[in-house]
């Protein structure tokens, strides 16, 4: 016999949720779970208890009090801790990656761009935030693989992606000549960041590389990647844009 559900049992029980959420919207308050003041209050509180104790050993009663809501009220909208640590997850990569690609959109100059993207994005992968947020999916991905899946997919392939792009518009213009292209995007952030990443994430490094240190690391990894790519029409491009 298949399984009921509450609005199976009661067919108007979805018109009745739409006429809460539209009474809601008349009285000029959100909805059951549509608050983004109470949504951001749960988040900051699962932050801060995610940083304080790790995903597996944090709770949603840890959260709960953290956040100062009802086990009620957290659950209206976040269905589990998994959920919860996603959205927040979501809510730091809209923050420290925001228009991050843009740059990839106005490449005039292919040198420059390349070595000024491969500095923002240096900078912000070896992040404290970043740094701390990869480690905790990592983590937990043994256990959630699901979850690691989805934190990939929306966050280091969309960039990856991004990146191919701007390749495959240079080798369009004839200034790179790539087989490969998806091949030579990993490379690129690879040579961007070469010797940073894992003295980070495995907290070699107590401190984030200064700016310095990354300037000289993607200024040579950039100049790795146009020697094995680069076309004659980028070297006599760039010959001409130095001659006075």
């Amino acid at each position: 016999m298949a399984e009921t559900t509450p609005d199976a049992e009661n067919p108007d029980a979805e018109n009745d949720k739409c006429g809460d959420l539209l009474e809601s919207l008349r009285r000029g308050r959100p909805a059951a779970g549509q608050d983004p003041v109470k949504r951001s209050q749960i988040i900051d509180g699962a932050r801060r208890v995610f940083i304080d104790k790790g995903f597996e050993a944090a709770s949603m009663n840890d959260i709960t009090r953290e956040a100062g809501v009802s086990k009620g009220t957290i659950y209206v909208y976040f269905a589990n801790k998994e959920e919860l640590f996603e959205a927040l997850i979501e809510e730091e990569r809209g923050t420290i990656f925001k228009n991050m690609y843009d740059m990839l959109d106005r490449a005039d100059d292919l040198r420059q761009t390349l070595v000024k993207f491969g500095k923002v994005l240096s900078m912000k992968i070896t992040s404290a935030k970043v740094i701390q947020a990869q480690r905790t999916v990592i983590g937990a991905s043994d256990r959630i693989p699901d979850m690691g899946a989805r934190f990939y997919e929306r966050g280091p392939k969309r960039g990856h992606d991004k990146v191919v792009t701007f390749l495959n518009a240079a080798v369009g213009r004839g200034l790179l000549k790539i087989d490969d292209v998806d091949l030579a995007a990993y490379q690129f952030t690879e040579l961007c960041l070469a010797g940073l990443f894992r003295q980070c994430i495995f907290a070699y490094r107590t401190k984030a590389p200064n700016q310095e240190e990354i300037d000289r690391i993607v200024r040579s990894g950039v100049s790795m990647f146009l020697k094995a790519y680069g076309t004659e029409k980028l070297a006599e491009e760039e010959k001409n844009s130095q001659s006075p």
